[in-house]
């Protein structure tokens, strides 16, 4: 395993915390080796590591499910009798036993009584139905390694009643083995467990540790929703191709090769991505009018709205205060939205106007 050093970073976002990621497993090719000195960071890529643990319990057969089991088998971190998937779906259970050759179960508790490694991987609205049916029913050395939009590792261990838990979200690309996964642990997890999740969710995709909590929601909203708002700009891009008279299937392969290649431009360049569209957008020409067309329909405040929506949206999932980011304000407690708050100030104007006029 090669050795990696801890970078700190500060932020300025709703709260304003360092933030301590792992190194990803691959580096920009372009950072200078002063660049990686300066940010600390190792040159080596690390290796896929091996799961330890003896069985690996999968609850929910979902597609991220299917995405982490297929990541662990294909880069065999684990061996396919190790691992056993539970559902109440019998079709899902059923492809995943043909696909992978895993154990399926429908029963969560014979699922989990001997596992070292718990994933969960359910909807957020099951968690209040699913906790309260295994609490206490896990090995006392239990891992949790959660991927629940919204729900805290505290909610996780005091429903559960297991000591350890993880924190994490991944995304859909996790499907093909290109995940971004960031996480965090409770004081319960220890050194070996740490370890033993990042070979599980190394296995498909990338890792990224955060030493708070807080980080998960914004990485829900950043990362783990960020495929969806991709997903509609390639459909865009698609349509507009044909619109302009190219066949669908044409249109499709130059917006993915186009979005693959911009992708890992930016991957392996040092510039920031300002730079990189400047050195494109040549005086009157294409890229400056279609650029002139984005800002003007307000694509960046469109994009930064959306993150800010999916971001409070992880809060409230978790029963936690979502009144927060730009256009946000509160009155006794309550959220209140910029319209809102435009009727309350017309009203209190109308107000101070006729009692005004009745003082005359």
């Amino acid at each position: 395993m090669a050795a990696v050093r801890v970078i700190s970073l500060r932020f300025m976002s709703a709260v304003s915390r360092p933030i301590t990621p792992t190194v990803p497993n691959r580096l920009p090719a372009a950072l200078s080796v002063v660049q990686r000195r300066c940010f600390g960071l190792v040159a080596e890529e690390a290796p896929k590591k091996k799961i330890s643990a003896g069985k690996v319990a999968v609850v929910g057969a979902g597609k991220m499910a299917e995405a982490m089991i297929g990541g662990m088998l294909r880069s065999e971190a684990i061996e396919p009798s190790r691992i056993v998937a539970a559902d109440v779906n019998a079709d899902r259970l059923e492809f995943f036993r043909q696909t992978f050759g895993v154990d399926i179960t429908h029963d969560n508790i014979g699922a989990i009584k001997d596992a070292q490694v718990v994933l969960l991987a359910i909807k957020p609205q099951t968690m209040p139905y699913l906790l309260p049916q295994v609490h206490n029913k896990f090995r006392d050395d239990a891992l949790i390694i959660s991927i629940v939009a919204g729900h805290t590792a505290a909610d996780i261990s005091n429903g559960s009643g297991v000591r350890a838990v993880v924190r994490s979200m991944p995304n859909t690309p996790a499907l093909v083995g290109k995940s971004m996964t960031v996480w965090t642990s409770n004081h319960g997890v220890t050194d070996a467990q740490k370890r033993e999740t990042q070979a599980v969710l190394g296995s498909f995709g990338s890792e990224l540790y955060v030493n708070d909590e807080t980080y998960l929601d914004m990485a829900t909203a950043l990362s783990g929703t960020g495929p969806a708002y991709f997903f509609m700009i390639i459909e865009a891009m698609i349509d507009a191709g044909v619109h302009i008279g190219f066949p669908r299937d044409v249109a499709r392969m130059l917006v993915l090769k186009t979005i693959e290649g911009t992708a890992q431009l930016a991957l392996n360049s040092a510039n920031h991505p300002a730079r990189l569209r400047n050195d494109i957008t040549s005086p009157g020409g294409t890229s400056a009018s279609a650029l002139y067309e984005i800002e003007r329909g307000g694509l960046r405040t469109v994009i930064g709205d959306a993150v800010w929506a999916a971001y409070r949206r992880s809060l409230e999932m978790g029963g936690r205060n979502s009144c927060v980011g730009p256009g946000r304000f509160i009155q006794h407690g309550v959220s209140l939205t910029p319209h809102q708050v435009e009727r309350m100030l017309e009203s209190a104007i109308a107000g101070a106007l006729s009692r005004a006029e009745k003082h005359r």
